[in-house]
């Protein structure tokens, strides 16, 4: 199967070099990256004849990492080309994938819309997607329209409407239910006040079918509107033919699935309702269709710089040219406006995988400087986990900061209890100084008492850490040291490094890494 991927974001030079490399066909292209690979393209860019896709390649909205959804064997193809990118990379399978139908209980109501149980994770409905009023406990079938990357503090976005994506090309609309589709509000509980929208299929609006649909050999489904997209106006009819089969196909599976549903949950009259969209919770929330296989793909410090490395090969790149995209979209433009005025690449630095300063020519120091963290700033200490989650272990005052990259954060602690693997007391005016340097596999915090009396050191082993301007970044590896007031020196934790390995979490290169990096250190203290 030769798998069709479209691609966006800042990383998406470098993707359809390496897609293409990998024998991935790259689709509808944007007008940069037709340009600059020379796709067989009109003059403003687009396809002169667009083919759907089986899958959609999209940066995530915090830059952090990409979005894959589509067909379920074209997803697969592209996590595994992906996985390989480098040794800090993670993939992540989303269970509440992309257009799932699911039966979700209402759990409460906030700014208009309502929060939504979808059994593995929690949903927001908006209230542009509510027919009427919905109340807490209140059963409700619903469409995932923006699945969240399981990193983020952010609830998928949902609709009572259901619509299939045909490769970008067209799109098919479920008779009834609501209209709101992707334009809805957002969570007001997330963190950043939108659900993630990076790996939609298709954001462009669509327009009126006209007579173009009606003269396919494919018939549209009954009880379902097909409108096509931009692309798709632009498209041949055998591409359209293609696509619409493919989307008619989804449908007819769903509404099957809806039909068997409705035939074990009746109505009070005794007759079966596949249009039902709430009433009283029975044994919700449950998936009634699975959707698009949706996967996200993690990246750290390594896999950014490696894409630099396939963007290099393409066009004038900086060192660092992903890193610093990723951290804040004034620091995107600012990247943007660099490569353009200097015209010249820079000369990629040997890696070392010692310390992870793999690029020794990355402007850390200009970054920091311009777009943070400064002195005096307050940021968060954002600990990635291996399955996904990213936990804020606190916030903390920048003492220092040096170009060469090391950050010292001072914390005071504000309650009791002990210090997790060293075993001291923790007591309110307690002090933390946190040492964390760029692309160090590693990063110690001191702990004090309000008099400078020593309550222990803790070094967590991590993949390479960054520093972003509102938060320090890594994810954790388990295994840890710990250095105790009497001088005792401990490695902990090893035993959850081997249930993450067990569970497949964390990659052999990675786990051999972390063991070593950890025996260093404990030989060291």
């Amino acid at each position: 199967m030769t798998v069709r991927a479209r691609v966006r974001g800042i990383y998406a030079t470098a993707l359809t070099r390496l897609l293409r490399e990998r024998g991935i066909e790259v689709v509808q292209p944007s007008a940069a990256i037709a340009a600059r690979f020379g796709f067989d393209a009109a003059a403003d860019g687009d396809e002169a004849d667009p083919e759907g896709y089986d899958a959609a390649v999209s940066t995530t909205d915090d830059r952090l990492g990409i979005g894959l959804s589509g067909d379920g064997e074209a997803v697969a193809t592209l996590r595994e080309i992906l996985s390989d990118l480098a040794i800090d990379t993670f993939a992540y399978a989303d269970d509440t994938s992309r257009e799932a139908v699911v039966e979700g209980v209402v759990t409460g109501t906030r700014g208009g819309g309502a929060r939504v149980d979808l059994g593995s994770r929690g949903g927001y409905l908006s209230a542009h997607a509510i027919d009427g009023e919905v109340e807490e406990g209140e059963c409700c079938r619903v469409q995932v329209v923006e699945p969240a990357p399981p990193w983020r503090d952010e609830r998928p976005r949902l609709d009572t409407g259901v619509r299939l994506d045909g490769g970008g090309l067209l799109e098919l609309r479920r008779e009834g239910g609501s209209d709101a589709g992707t334009d809805g509000g957002s969570d007001p509980d997330s963190d950043s006040g939108s659900a993630s929208k990076s790996s939609h299929p298709d954001r462009r609006t669509t327009i009126g079918t006209g007579d173009v649909i009606d003269l396919l050999p494919t018939d549209v489904p009954s009880e379902w509107r097909a409108r096509l997209t931009e692309r798709g106006d632009e498209a041949s009819f055998d591409a359209l033919d293609a696509a619409l089969a493919d989307v008619a196909t989804r449908a007819a599976d769903l509404d099957r699935a809806l039909a068997a549903d409705a035939e074990e949950a009746t109505d009070t009259e005794g007759t079966a309702d596949t249009e039902r969209t709430a009433g009283p919770a029975t044994d919700a929330p449950r998936e009634l269709w699975t959707g698009r296989e949706t996967t996200w793909i993690r990246l750290g410090r390594r896999s950014r710089f490696a894409l630099d490395e396939h963007r290099r090969a393409v066009t004038v790149t900086m060192a660092g040219h992903h890193r610093i995209k990723a951290g804040t979209d004034s620091a995107s433009a600012a990247v943007d406006f660099a490569e353009s005025a200097c015209g010249a690449a820079v000369e990629p630095a040997d890696m070392d995988d010692g310390s992870d300063e793999d690029d020794l020519d990355f402007p850390l120091g200009v970054t920091t400087r311009q777009f943070g963290p400064r002195e005096g700033e307050r940021v968060a200490i954002a600990h990635g986990k291996p399955d996904g989650r990213e936990i804020v272990l606190g916030r903390g005052e920048v003492s220092t900061i040096d170009p060469d990259g090391t950050l010292v954060l001072r914390r005071e602690m504000s309650s009791r209890g002990v210090y997790d693997g060293i075993g001291t007391d923790r007591r309110a005016g307690d002090v933390a100084i946190t040492r964390f340097k760029e692309g160090r596999w590693w990063y110690q915090t001191r702990y004090r008492s309000a008099d400078g009396e020593p309550r222990g050191t803790y070094v967590n082993v991590c993949a390479p850490v960054e520093l972003f301007p509102d938060a320090v970044r890594y994810v954790d590896l388990y295994v840890d040291v710990v250095k105790r007031p009497d001088g005792t020196v401990e490695r902990v934790d090893d035993d959850e490094l081997d249930a993450a390995v067990a569970e497949g979490l964390v990659s052999n290169p990675l786990t051999s890494k972390a063991r070593s990096v950890a025996a260093a250190i404990e030989a060291a203290l």
